[in-house]
């Protein structure tokens, strides 16, 4: 059973690593053996947490996901480690509450490029890659679950989860005959420091997912290592286009 969860061997890439979710997701990758480069837009936590997960597991990559070119360059790095990039982790996001009659255009096109299109972005570049590639690879995208049920106060982020929803179930049919595999892991309402933060400012927001959750009690960050691990790997080789709900059973109502 240990070959079947192992990455020992394979490059993996994570975009938003410095994260909530991006560093524990890293981290259980490394924990599997994959070599990590940790792509983020914030330098200084991103090294801090390549330190963190000791020499020779990780490095760092300053990447802007709204930029073509830094996404482009990510690639090209991340695939002169071995010559191949195996395994893509896409939890790059930004939050985006708000009424829908007050949210404003300037909010919603940030919202949208980072969360969709910088997603886009970093599948078409690595999946390139993994197509050329005789063993493809496997794309693991940050979904939610809001971006497949109504909540009132986050229609950017929502709008934006949506479409990572349906761009991973369209990917994953389109680069299947090249043995890339495509998921989404759909985390129900994560205690993040961004989460924490928006709890400071609506408590409300944390009672009401709370008491919809059939577990009891919200995710932590470290609930997502599982099921990153799971798709990444050789585990979950027959499974593709798949959005995987982590959310203590909130969507099963």
């Amino acid at each position: 059973m240990s070959e079947t969860f192992s990455l020992e061997g394979r490059v993996a890439v994570v975009t938003g690593a410095a994260g909530g979710l991006g560093a524990p997701i890293a981290e259980g990758l490394a924990d599997a053996g994959a070599f990590v480069v940790c792509a983020d837009s914030a330098g200084e936590p991103n090294r801090a947490l390549v330190e963190h997960l000791g020499p020779g597991r990780s490095e760092a990559f300053t990447v802007d996901v709204r930029d073509e070119v830094s996404v482009q360059d990510l690639a090209a790095r991340a695939a002169s480690v071995t010559g191949s990039i195996d395994v893509l982790v896409t939890c790059a996001g930004i939050g985006g509450r708000g009424p829908a009659a007050d949210y404003d255009d300037s909010t919603w096109a940030d919202v949208i490029d980072v969360n969709l299109t910088g997603a886009f972005r970093t599948c078409r570049a690595v999946g390139r890659r993994m197509i050329a590639q005789p063993h493809g690879g496997a794309i693991v995208n940050i979904a939610s679950v809001v971006g497949e049920v109504g909540l009132a106060g986050s229609v950017g982020y929502q709008a934006s989860k949506g479409g990572v929803i349906q761009m991973t179930r369209t990917l994953a049919v389109e680069w299947a005959p090249h043995n890339v595999r495509v998921n989404a892991i759909s985390p129900g309402h994560v205690a993040t420091p961004l989460v924490r933060r928006q709890w400071e400012l609506e408590p409300e927001l944390k009672d009401y997912f709370e008491s919809r959750t059939p577990l009891g009690r919200l995710a932590e960050p470290s609930d997502m290592v599982g099921a990153a691990v799971f798709l990444a790997g050789p585990a979950s080789a027959m499974v593709t286009g798949q959005i995987l709900a982590v959310d203590g059973g909130y969507t099963a109502q």
